[in-house]
């Protein structure tokens, strides 16, 4: 019968060589010792490497898809935000004195802004096209407190419309002046949608307009669909005397609901108001639902990976029954078996975790510095996928994975310790 320890770890028990791995604790030595075996056990050192792999996918693809909905959710927020204001506060019947409540309303707490507007529908005819937009009428000065239009003009200056308030000038969004075929200059005719009485019937209100400004917000719905007027002339031409509304900017876009909540009390029951949260709901709750649904979906290659922890270990079990029961013999107790295999699994999940961690932080920063995947801007409102990984994300990702693995290790490592060695050496 051939030595029942050759190619196991049990030499090394006996009588501890000085070398580096000669001063680790007992239960750890021997879950490396198998964990690197390279003969008769190699097929199980193999589906150990498999596991590491596993988790290691299953980390990096869970924390990809984290920082796309995370970037996703983000970019289309900062977008929203920037291109429309935090709260809008309206009055029922109208506003009787705009100026006013624009003062009141700039005297609340984390309020930085507040202009009157008058948003309107209409047809504007171009060199080449006639594309339907909304009209919204501004005060540019005020404008500038409220939305990032200012700070997004790609051609022409917002203030142009305070110059040209006698003969009227427009700003229009990048994407619709390219569907209108027109440049800065140009001259574009808007047809709008209130009428006037004429003895002829009545007849829709047209106005030309020369294009004094090209603005990009980053947001298709407003680059393609919005065109910007001095509010003197958004007046006459939809026959409004007074402003629709009045945009309000905070100093954190996040207290809004707490700032619109309060302004009936501020300003009197006949005011209202709405913030940017509450308006964009739908979208952001689908976005919300999206990142949990796609997080579970790919969480589930961690767990299959963890149950080839399962296998690998069960395996290792069987194949070192012998060894487990000489070091019973041997004075080892069952405590201590067990921490062989669930540090030989924790080895395992720690090593697949980290190297799935560091691959996918560091795919997340490439796809993201550099905008490899382009998406339709007129579907999702953005050009590329952005990828944002916040460091919570990160943690309870590495927190899971590791801890999924450690519940891997349970069953086998109980099996383990209460192998009999009686049975065990019986055949031997």
């Amino acid at each position: 019968m051939s030595q029942p320890l050759s190619d196991s770890v049990l030499p090394s028990v006996r009588a501890r060589p000085r070398s580096r791995t000669s001063d680790l604790p007992l239960e750890l030595f021997v879950a490396l010792r198998y964990l690197l075996a390279k003969r008769k056990q190699a097929f199980i050192s193999l589906i150990s490497l498999i596991s590491v792999i596993g988790v290691g996918v299953g980390v990096m693809a869970l924390l990809i898809a984290l920082a796309l909905m995370t970037g996703l959710q983000g970019e289309l927020r900062d977008r929203i935000v920037g291109s429309t204001a935090h709260v809008y506060v309206y009055k029922v019947g109208g506003l009787d004195n705009p100026d006013e409540v624009v003062q009141r309303l700039r005297a609340l707490p984390h309020v930085v802004g507040a202009a009157p507007v008058i948003v309107n529908l209409g047809i504007a005819t171009g060199a080449s096209n006639d594309v339907a937009l909304s009209v919204k009428g501004i005060i540019p000065e005020l404008e500038a407190d409220v939305t990032d239009l200012e700070h997004s003009m790609q051609a022409g200056r917002l203030d142009a419309l305070t110059d040209s308030r006698d003969s009227p000038g427009i700003v229009l969004g990048r994407d619709l002046a390219d569907k209108l075929g027109v440049y800065m200059g140009d001259t574009i005719r808007v047809l709008t949608t209130e009428g006037t009485l004429t003895p002829m019937g009545p007849q829709l209100r047209q106005r030309s307009f020369k294009v004094v400004g090209v603005f990009s917000l980053g947001l298709y719905e407003f680059d393609a669909g919005y065109g910007y007027v001095h509010l003197d002339v958004a007046k006459r031409l939809f026959g409004q005397e007074q402003p629709a509304y009045v945009e309000v900017r905070l100093d954190d876009m996040f207290r809004a609901p707490g700032v619109a909540a309060g302004i009936p009390a501020a300003l009197g029951p006949e005011y209202q108001a709405q913030d940017w949260a509450d308006m964009n709901r739908s979208l952001f709750g689908a976005l919300w639902i999206e990142k949990m649904a796609i997080s579970i979906t790919i969480g589930l290659i961690v767990t299959v990976a963890a149950l080839n922890i399962v296998a690998s270990l069960i395996l290792l079990v069987m194949e070192k029954s012998r060894d487990i029961a000489i070091l019973k013999t041997m004075g080892c107790s069952a405590a201590s078996i067990r921490r062989i295999f669930v540090l030989q699994g924790l080895i395992i999940g720690l090593v697949g975790t980290i190297g799935g961690a560091a691959l996918g932080t560091a795919l997340i920063y490439v796809l993201d510095r550099y905008k490899l995947i382009s998406i339709p801007i007129d579907v999702y409102q953005i050009s590329h996928v952005p990828f944002r990984l916040q460091p919570l994300d990160f943690v309870v990702v590495v927190v899971s994975a590791v801890l999924i693995c450690f519940v891997a290790t349970i069953y086998p490592s109980r099996q383990a310790s209460k192998l009999d060695p009686a049975q065990a050496l019986r055949y031997q």
